[in-house]
């Protein structure tokens, strides 16, 4: 049986050469290694290399020209908050900062949820979370995270002020996002939405509804995502 706690060895890859382009070790216009050379590098298959840098173009990253390699592509303006790496892997580390609104906390679930959950999620309740993420200080994301609490140990007590909570899971619990469910619509802002987002009252805004499926097959992580999209378009494959 697959240990699902294993992140895949196309997922680290992927990962680590995401952080070098956005850290600007690869710049718009450089070729990557070869695939002979990240397979020699990193001691992986050609097939395993071949899906990281098929992701990396997925995701906008690069392109592939065939007789030349993997060209490092002009990263969009959009935010990857569509995406399965995650929003801070969209637009880097040093862009990105995070409000934390109300702390994680220990919870029931709610009564009317937006997605049905399982009775082992009911009998172990849900970490609760609100954040706003802010992009050069603009705010973009009002966050709210409700995390299946199976096997978090003292995910309460971490920090996640400016973190990443799928890096945190991946860190600390080997945790590894790998797709899910999704309903995206337009509603008017209320007071608190306009409040934290800098938006008039009743200004339209997108929210998002994510159910998002691990590599743990009992864990589910869910989204109520408010999004403030007059600067930054959204993107990503989920």
């Amino acid at each position: 049986m697959v240990n699902p706690k294993i992140i895949p060895q196309h997922r680290r890859l992927y990962e680590v050469l995401r952080k070098h382009i956005l850290d600007g070790v690869y710049k718009e216009g450089d070729l990557l290694p070869s695939e002979n050379e990240l397979c020699q590098l990193y001691g992986m298959t050609r097939p395993t290399v071949r899906q990281s840098l098929g992701t990396l173009a997925n995701d906008g990253y690069i392109k592939k020209h065939q007789g030349k390699g993997s060209i490092v592509n002009n990263l969009p303006s959009e935010i990857g908050i569509l995406s399965v790496s995650g929003t801070t892997s969209a637009v880097g580390d040093r862009n990105l900062k995070t409000r934390i609104i109300v702390k994680p906390v220990l919870m029931p679930w709610p009564d009317e949820f937006m997605f049905p959950v399982t009775e082992l999620e009911k009998e172990s309740g849900c970490i609760y979370m609100e954040r706003v993420r802010l992009l050069h200080n603009v705010p973009i994301f009002y966050d709210i995270s409700y995390i299946a609490n199976i096997n978090l140990p003292r995910i309460t007590a971490r920090q996640f002020e400016n973190r990443s909570l799928f890096q945190i899971l991946r860190d600390h619990y080997h945790i590894e996002i790998k797709g899910g469910d999704q309903r995206i619509k337009a509603i008017h802002a209320t007071i608190k939405i306009s409040r934290l987002l800098k938006l008039k009252k009743d200004q339209p805004v997108l929210h998002l509804e994510r159910k998002m499926e691990t590599n743990n097959p009992a864990l589910f992580l869910y989204s109520s995502i408010f999004c403030n999209t007059e600067k930054y378009s959204i993107f990503g494959r989920f």
